[in-house]
C-alpha cells in the first residue's frame, strides 16, 4: 500500500555548483576551456598513437584506451554541466539522469582496472625487459583491456539493479552538478541501507583491488630499481613510471576521498570540489601528463607532422 502513495518522478533538478550568476559565468567559461583542451588532448593522443607505428607498443595501446575513457566520461558530465550553468532550467529527465550515472560508473570502474593493467605493464617492462614483448603480447594486452571493460560493465550493472529499486516521493532536487550515486540515494524515500551496502561493496572492491594491484606492481618496480647500480639507468627506470604514477595518485586520491566514506559524512562543498576535479580536470590533465613528460610522444608528433608535410609536397 505504501508504494501506491508514491508519486513517480519524471525528472530531477540539478542544483549545480553555485546560485551566483557571475560565478556561474566564470565557471562556464573555465569548464568550456577545460573541456576543449580535454577533447583536443585526448583525441590528439589517440590519433598520434594510431598514426605513428613506433608507438604501437603495449604501453601506448593502454594509453590510447585511457584517453578514450577520459574523453568519454568527461563528455558524459561536462556538456550537461555547461548547459545548466548557461540556462535557468536545471532539469534533467529521469532516464537521462540514470543513464548519466550508469555510464559514469562504468567508465570510472573501467579506468580503475585499466590503470592497474598499465601498472602491471610497467612492472614487466622494468623487471623483465628482455622478455617484455613475449609477456606483454598483443593477446595479453587485449585480454587486460577487455577485462577492464568487463569489470566496469559488471560494476555498472550491479549499480543499475540496485538503483532501480529506489522510489522518490519527497523531493526531486539533486544537490550536485551531475547525477552521482550519493546525492541520488539521498533523495530516496525508502530505506537504502541494503542498497548502499551492496554498492559500497562493489565500488570499494573495485578501488581496493585495483589499488592493491598497482601497489604490488610499484613495490616490485621499486625493489628492482634499487638493485640497479647505474644512476642513469635508475633515472631512466623512474622516468618510465613517473607519468603513470602521477596520474594514478591524482585519480585515486580524489576517488578515495569522495567514495570510501559513510554517506553521513557527505559534505556538499568538499565533495563537489573533488567531483569537479576527477570528472572535469583529470581528463584534461592525463594527456598533458603523459605527453609533456614523454619524449617518445613528442618525437611521434614531429614524425606525423613531417609525414603530412611530405605528403602535401608530393601532391
Amino acid at each position: 500500500m505504501g508504494r501506491r502513495n508514491i508519486t513517480p518522478v519524471s525528472d530531477f533538478i540539478l542544483m549545480g555548483l553555485t546560485d551566483s550568476e557571475e560565478i556561474q559565468l566564470v565557471l562556464c567559461t573555465l569548464f568550456l576551456l577545460i573541456y576543449l583542451i580535454t577533447v583536443l588532448g585526448n583525441v590528439g593522443m589517440i590519433l598520434i598513437i594510431c598514426l605513428d607505428s613506433q608507438l604501437h607498443t603495449p604501453m601506448y595501446f593502454f594509453l590510447s584506451h585511457l584517453s578514450f575513457l577520459d574523453l568519454s566520461y568527461s563528455s558524459v558530465i561536462t556538456p550537461k554541466t555547461l548547459d545548466n550553468l548557461l540556462t535557468f532550467i536545471k532539469n534533467i529527465s529521469y532516464t537521462n539522469c540514470f543513464t548519466q550515472m550508469y555510464c559514469f560508473v562504468f567508465l570510472r570502474a573501467t579506468e580503475c582496472f585499466l590503470l592497474s593493467s598499465m601498472a602491471y605493464d610497467r612492472c614487466v617492462a622494468i623487471r623483465n625487459p628482455l622478455h617484455y614483448s613475449v609477456v606483454m603480447s598483443a593477446r595479453r594486452c587485449c585480454s587486460l583491456v577487455f577485462g577492464s571493460y568487463l569489470f566496469g560493465f559488471t560494476d555498472s550493472i550491479v549499480n543499475a539493479l540496485c538503483m532501480n529499486k529506489l522510489h522518490f516521493c519527497d523531493s526531486n532536487v539533486i544537490y550536485h552538478f551531475f547525477c552521482d550515486v550519493p546525492p541520488v540515494l539521498a533523495l530516496s524515500c525508502i530505506d537504502t541501507r541494503d542498497i548502499e551496502i551492496t554498492i559500497s561493496i562493489f565500488a570499494g572492491s573495485t578501488l581496493v583491488v585495483s589499488l592493491i594491484t598497482i601497489s604490488v606492481s610499484y613495490v616490485s618496480i621499486l625493489s628492482t630499481i634499487l638493485k640497479i647500480t647505474s644512476t642513469s639507468e635508475k633515472q631512466k627506470a623512474f622516468s618510465t613510471c613517473a607519468s603513470h604514477l602521477l596520474g594514478v595518485t591524482i585519480f585515486y586520491s580524489t576517488m578515495v576521498f569522495t567514495y570510501l566514506k559513510p554517506r553521513k559524512s557527505y559534505s556538499l562543498g568538499k565533495d563537489q570540489v573533488a567531483s569537479v576535479f576527477y570528472t572535469i580536470v583529470i581528463p584534461m590533465l592525463n594527456p598533458l601528463i603523459y605527453s609533456l613528460r614523454n619524449k617518445e610522444v613528442k618525437n611521434a608528433v614531429s614524425r606525423v607532422i613531417q609525414k603530412r608535410k611530405a605528403s602535401k609536397q608530393l601532391k
